[in-house]
């Protein structure tokens, strides 16, 4: 039986040999670089990982096309925003205050944070190309505060326009009046919030406190119970002391505060702003300090260049019209 079976394991042996010489002689596909024909009869000989050939391929076109709503939102925001602030409009200037609680609050929730200011010191800023709108929107609140001011959060930031709302439906006989000496002080108390921030920020790389030092959560709809109970004493409190958080809390103010030291285009003053107090009984900010303009209080609100052109009631044109001897108007200078 062992000797009958012997000659059929040799010829299945044999054969084995040939299979495996014959396969040492074909050349090797990854040295000679052509594809290999068992790989032919399978797959595509440039895809061997065989993802989808008609998968698309990310491109510029295909970035801006998904984010192509985003940025034409924004675009239209900003320039109703600078409209508004450009032609001195009181209606123009509450439609934005609207827009920018409804749009990039409560639908979008984009405001810039604390957070923004630690990625920039950092410098670990999210992906350009799938951040498009963020970035665009970054970059007209740096711009336009070196150019005018703070006009974000004059118009553009979504919890200071919600306060601002507040503000003009609040009866006067509400509000509290802090005397000029407090103001002053506590106006520091943000740049003191704004380093404590970012220090700890740099200790522990843990960027979750800001919820504790900013209020803008709230328009994610998504909070402890502590933290609403927070925002609602926060909100009572505005309504007695007006635009509280913007002007003696905000990390993000005293950021911009800081940088629109660098503001190009400031409000111009007439000669008679060194003694005329209207202006600075009218600055609901506190950024009015006898003839000189505080940039880093200012929120480019216009109440005050309002009054500046307002012949009626600033003292510098009626003070032309009792002098008809004048020739030619005195040109503003520079506050």
């Amino acid at each position: 039986m062992i000797q009958s079976s012997t000659p059929r394991l040799v010829g299945t042996l044999l054969l084995v040999l040939v299979w495996a010489t014959s396969l040492a002689a074909q050349p090797d596909a990854a040295v000679t670089g052509q594809p290999d024909a068992r790989a032919t009869d399978t797959q595509p000989a440039d895809d061997l990982w065989q993802f989808d050939d008609d998968e698309d391929v990310e491109t510029w076109g295909t970035l801006l096309r998904d984010q192509a709503l985003d940025l034409t939102l924004f675009v239209a925001f900003a320039a109703l925003a600078l409209v508004s602030f450009f032609r001195k409009s009181v209606r123009l200037k509450y439609v934005t205050l609207v827009a920018a609680v409804v749009y990039l609050g409560f639908t979008k929730s984009m405001l810039i944070s604390v957070v923004d200011v630690n990625r920039l010191a950092t410098w670990n800023l999210p992906v350009f190309r799938y951040s498009l709108a963020w970035y665009l929107f970054a970059g007209f609140t740096v711009v336009s505060t070196v150019l005018w001011g703070r006009l974000y959060c004059g118009r553009v930031c979504a919890f200071g326009a919600l306060t601002q709302l507040m503000d003009s439906v609040v009866p006067a006989r509400w509000r509290v009046e802090l005397p000029v000496w407090l103001e002053q002080r506590a106006a520091l108390v943000k740049y003191g919030l704004l380093a404590a921030t970012l220090f700890y920020f740099v200790v522990t790389a843990d960027i979750a406190v800001y919820r504790y030092v900013e209020p803008f959560w709230m328009f994610t709809r998504q909070a402890t119970t502590g933290l609403w109970i927070g925002l609602a004493v926060l909100l009572v409190a505005t309504v007695f002391v007006r635009n509280l958080y913007c002007r003696f809390l905000c990390p993000v103010g005293a950021a911009l505060g800081l940088l629109s030291k660098l503001t190009v285009f400031r409000i111009k003053r007439w000669s008679e702003c060194n003694t005329c107090k209207i202006c600075e009984k009218k600055c609901e900010w506190g950024a009015i300090r006898g003839p000189e303009i505080v940039m880093t209080e200012c929120v480019r609100c216009d109440d005050c260049e309002r009054l500046y052109l307002d012949t009626a009631k600033c003292p510098h044109w009626i003070i032309l019209r009792r002098s008809p001897a004048t020739s030619r108007p005195p040109s503003p200078s520079a506050g």
